[in-house]
């Protein structure tokens, strides 16, 4: 894969899908700089050149403009990868703080936090006149909707899909593209998670192949993308999730 070297920013890369996404573009010979709340990263990529960790909280807004904005103003990555996200339940039968706090804090980290991130990069790149590429990891969620207790999260995903296509239909003619990735169920702690609730045989029920998607296989397709082989499908969303919701 030719990638002329680019420079890559990952968030949510020391977990799950973004750790896959991160170790896939690092073999690629990618540039990389992830992000983390507080999970630490491999002692490997530390070792490396090609890689630099940064923990953030992408919940407090003063904590963005003080450790990632920087980030585009001296030498903006290539690429923005928006992965880092939060999966919480409320059900609509519990008090209204409760279902709101659960909706306030899924918005700021899934869409809001992610959102202001390509807003410095879409401003970096048209001040410098220069090729940007955007991927945001959504859901399949986005698209079919989730359980009751998990609609702040679908509401969520939907809007970062919305929003990027927003960016695709403007920027084109400015040499920014922008894609979404909407995954099902994949294999990470975030699945985990559900199967505590669900159970194992609900994850996987719908699946063509009877199996959750491992976090390779997305990590393949952003690193495709990352490579800007595919400009002109700007806005599309890629669906990767065995087959469970086809569209």
């Amino acid at each position: 894969m030719i990638n002329k070297k680019k420079r890559v920013l990952v968030t949510g890369a020391a977990r799950g899908i973004g750790l896959a996404i991160t170790e896939k573009l690092l073999a690629e010979d990618f540039s990389v700089v992830g992000t983390a709340r507080a999970s630490a990263f491999p002692e490997s990529w530390a070792k490396g050149k090609n890689f630099k960790g940064i923990h953030a909280d992408l919940s407090d807004d003063s904590t963005l403009v003080k450790t990632l904005k920087p980030l585009f103003t001296s030498d903006c990555p290539d690429v923005l990868i928006n992965n880092a996200g939060i999966f919480q339940d409320v059900d609509f039968t519990d008090s209204d703080e409760a279902w709101l706090n659960v909706w306030d804090a899924t918005m700021q980290v899934n869409l809001r936090a992610s959102s202001l991130l390509s807003k410095w990069f879409i401003q970096a790149h048209l001040d410098n006149s220069s090729e940007g590429i955007l991927i945001n990891i959504a859901s399949r969620a986005a698209y079919r909707g989730d359980t009751q207790e998990y609609a702040a999260y679908a509401a969520s995903k939907a809007g970062m899909v919305a929003f990027t296509k927003s960016i695709a239909r403007d920027f084109g003619t400015k040499q920014i593209v922008a894609y979404s990735i909407a995954p099902g169920f994949i294999e990470t702690d975030m699945a985990r998670e559900s199967i505590s609730v669900y159970g194992e045989e609900y994850l996987t029920k719908d699946s063509a192949f009877g199996e959750i998607t491992q976090p390779g296989e997305v990590a393949n397709l952003a690193a495709f993308l990352a490579s800007g082989q595919v400009k002109h499908m700007t806005g599309a969303t890629f669906h990767i999730n065995g087959g469970s919701y086809m569209i």
